[in-house]
């Protein structure tokens, strides 16, 4: 096989390993596997974002994709973890979105995007719409900040009244 099949095949392998927090999505469809590639010497390179500074999944993340790659028979695997660019949940895969909605947690919308020259001063919090994933109605409130994981937080909608999960704009 040639380094490219075995390259492709390695990103497969990596891109399927469940996220440890949101097990629905994969780490390809979190987009938080940035690259796999193969070093001249054989050693496959993974390198993986976390979705936010001191995420503690991480440890686990590394480990399973580690562990993944070598039972798939890579005999030298490294896992890196890459700051730069830092991850955002635009890099959420359409299918990621989905499978979120699917599982009762309300996918983010578009990050914020700062805009250039002085940073404006907001006395109150702007926040979108977030739609039920349950029935799509729009009438919906935030109940808490933080949820089960720190990027969630708990709303409620006041349709068909049901509690869910929204994953934070980042």
């Amino acid at each position: 096989m040639s380094a490219l099949i075995d390259v492709r095949r390695a990103r497969h392998i990596a891109g399927q390993v469940p996220d440890p927090e949101l097990p629905m999505l994969t780490l390809a469809d979190l987009g938080v596997l940035r690259e796999v590639r193969a070093e001249p010497d054989g050693t496959v390179v993974a390198a993986l974002t976390p979705t936010y500074s001191g995420c503690p999944a991480m440890a686990e993340m590394r480990a399973a994709v580690a562990a993944r790659l070598t039972d798939a028979g890579c005999a030298r695997v490294e896992v890196r973890t890459v700051l730069d660019p830092p991850w955002t949940t635009d890099w959420i895969t359409p299918e990621g979105r989905r499978k979120l909605a699917a599982h009762g947690i309300a996918p983010p919308g578009p990050a914020p995007r700062p805009a250039p020259g002085p940073v404006p001063l907001l006395l109150s919090e702007t926040r979108r719409a977030v739609p039920c994933p349950r029935c799509g109605a729009p009438d919906t409130e935030e109940t808490s900040r933080f949820g089960s994981t720190s990027c969630k937080s708990l709303w409620r909608c006041r349709s068909c009244r049901e509690p869910f999960e929204h994953v934070k704009e980042i």
